[in-house]
């Protein structure tokens, strides 16, 4: 749909529903309504099978060639959420990923 104004064409986007992205499946994977603050007061904690549970959910939504890269993106998406993986600030969680602390869960 278009619209015509000062001789400029712009597009009229529908809204889109942003139930669908991952933000919102880690919003409702923990029962929360919002998940902001500081780290210091952050309490919010996925753990690892939640963070498989919603890249397996958003397969198709996300880049990642297999379950371990589209966990590590939504471990990502954590990081600007101030939600906590295992315990750990998801930065702490990627690194330890890195070294094959979670290796399990991908086997």
């Amino acid at each position: 749909m278009e619209s015509r104004s000062a001789g400029r064409t712009y597009r009229r986007l529908s809204r889109m529903s942003a139930r669908n992205e991952t933000p919102h499946k880690v919003i409702q994977m923990l029962g929360q309504k919002t998940c902001n603050g500081s780290w210091e007061e952050a309490s919010e904690n996925l753990t690892m099978d939640q963070v498989k549970e919603i890249a397996e959910d958003q397969k198709d939504r996300l880049t990642g060639a297999d379950l371990y890269a589209r966990c590590r993106e939504v471990m990502g998406t954590c990081v600007s959420m101030r939600v906590h993986v295992e315990g750990m600030t998801p930065k702490d969680a990627l690194q330890a990923m890195s070294e094959g602390e979670f290796s399990e869960h991908f086997s």
